[in-house]
């Protein structure tokens, strides 16, 4: 197998949390991603080759979300749901890398839990709910109920990507749309509504690693200006790709290098 990229789940005393893990090295490093239609199953091969440049060093790991959710869950609680997993793996510390909600996530897991987090980086992230991811997420919501699936489709691309990225990649949209639809549409309501619950900002002081923010400066999801936030709050590193926007994370080439040079510094 690519990477030795392999599917496993977790038996936590409040249900099954399914996780992805590759990688030949022996440090550990958690990725969070963010809010999507079909969770990770069936993703180990394609996730292992497109962060193949953590492969050697690290042994990666990607935990779904539990399977049976609280409808009125929180980031927060997902965040613990993150270091229950570490803690029933026998995590001592890991390089935490969030994107998107899984920044909101990696945030609180570094706040309420400093013990599992060696070194975090923020990926097109917000530290406390705006208008725009607002607006935004309560506009997938609406799609979502109503099973315009097509328009969620949609809107989540050109939200997402650049016009650019678009252009390229707009003849093969309706083919998004049959992969992306929601496999569960309760599940995803749920997570989408969870992406508003974010209220992390006034306690951003409680995190005590090495912080990267990585943003984008034309984010139409979370607002590039939420990623300067942050990084002022906290007085860390930022880099901001000011012609790309919330998939920076896909569109840079040099994205995950960046993200593998700053958790390889020595401090």
């Amino acid at each position: 197998m690519i990477y030795q990229a392999k599917e496993s789940s977790l038996q936590l005393n409040y249900g099954k949390v399914r996780y992805i893990s590759f990688g030949m090295g022996e440090k550990p490093l958690v990725m969070i991603q963010g809010l999507n239609t079909r969770g990770i199953h069936g993703m180990a091969v394609p996730l292992a080759w497109m962060y193949r440049v953590f492969a050697k060093e690290y042994k990666v790991y990607l935990f779904d979300r539990r399977e049976d959710l609280p409808e009125e869950i929180t980031v927060r609680e997902l965040a613990q749901d993150v270091a229950n997993a570490m803690d029933t793996l026998g995590f001592q510390k890991a390089d935490i890398f969030g994107v998107s909600q899984g920044g909101m996530i990696a945030e609180y897991l570094a706040m309420d839990r400093p013990d599992l987090v060696h070194k975090l980086v923020l990926a097109v992230t917000l530290s406390k709910s705006n208008e725009m991811v607002t607006s935004v997420i309560q506009k997938w919501i609406q799609l979502t109920e109503a099973k315009e699936y097509k328009m969620l489709i949609k809107d989540m691309a050109e939200k997402m990507y650049s016009e650019k990225y678009l252009k390229r990649y707009r003849p093969m949209l309706p083919l998004l749309t049959l992969i992306q639809t929601p496999k569960d549409e309760k599940r995803f309501l749920t997570l989408a509504k969870a992406c508003l619950t974010c209220d992390a900002y006034e306690e951003l002081e409680k995190i005590q690693c090495p912080v990267l923010v990585l943003g984008g400066g034309k984010d139409q999801v979370v607002g590039g200006e939420a990623s300067l936030e942050i990084a002022e709050k906290l007085n860390c590193e930022i880099y901001m790709y000011e012609d790309l926007g919330h998939a920076a994370y896909e569109e840079a080439k040099d994205f995950n290098h960046k993200v593998y040079a700053f958790l390889n510094r020595t401090e």
